[in-house]
């Protein structure tokens, strides 16, 4: 399975789209920080480009979000798939 486009895996790129617009922060904004272009985050955003778990942690502390709760929400997504 191809986890770019699993179903938790697009719930994590939500709830950091979701994290980043409860930021007020554009794509742009967002860019500008990491020191990378828009299309960087408009390709993650998108799924179109994965995200490694070191992104993933650079991400989430620009957009001022809790790295460990996004996670526990899709874990706790793939627990009530398992069940």
């Amino acid at each position: 399975m191809k986890t770019i486009h699993s179903t938790p895996y697009q719930r994590l790129l939500a709830l950091l789209v979701d994290a980043r617009k409860a930021a007020n922060m554009t794509q742009q904004e967002l860019s500008q920080r990491l020191g990378r272009p828009q299309s960087y985050v408009s390709k993650y955003e998108r799924g179109e480009r994965r995200l490694d778990v070191i992104e993933f942690m650079d991400i989430a502390r620009y957009i001022q979000a809790d790295p460990y709760g996004l996670l526990r929400q899709v874990d706790s997504m793939l627990m009530d798939q398992n069940s």
